[in-house]
C-alpha cells in the first residue's frame, strides 16, 4: 500500500507541476545562480536578494500548499511528498543550476538524487 501511495503522489505531483508557477523570473534567477533546489523540496536562496527572496516565498508557499493536498489525498505524511517532490526537483535540475547538498550551494553538473 506504501509503494502504490508513493506512486500516486508522484504522478500527482508530475501533474501538479505546472502549478508551481515556474515562470520566466524562476528560471532567470536559477540561471543567473540566484536560487536553488534543496533537499526539502523547496527552493532556497544561494544569493540574497530582497526581489529574489520574494519570489522564493511565493513559490515556497504554493508548493508547500500543493504538497500538503498531495500528503492528505494519499494519506502520507508532509515529510514524504516533500522528499519525492526533492527527488523529482533534483533529478530536473539543469547543468549549471545549483543544489543545496550538506548545507553547500553544488552547482549541478549531472542528475543527483537529494540526501536523506
Amino acid at each position: 500500500m506504501k509503494t502504490l501511495s508513493s506512486i500516486l503522489v508522484v504522478c500527482c505531483f508530475l501533474i501538479g507541476t505546472p502549478a508551481l508557477a515556474l515562470d520566466l523570473d524562476l528560471d532567470q534567477a536559477k540561471a543567473q545562480g540566484l536560487v536553488g533546489e534543496k533537499a526539502d523540496g523547496y527552493l532556497g536562496l544561494v544569493v540574497k536578494r530582497a526581489d529574489t527572496e520574494k519570489l522564493v516565498n511565493e513559490i515556497n508557499a504554493k508548493r508547500k500548499s500543493i504538497y500538503i493536498e498531495l500528503a492528505k489525498k494519499n494519506n502520507i505524511t508532509l515529510e514524504q511528498v516533500q522528499s519525492l517532490a526533492a527527488e523529482k526537483s533534483f533529478s530536473k535540475t539543469q547543468p549549471g543550476h545549483y543544489l543545496l547538498i550538506n548545507d553547500v550551494w553544488v552547482k549541478q553538473v549531472a542528475p543527483v538524487t537529494p540526501p536523506h
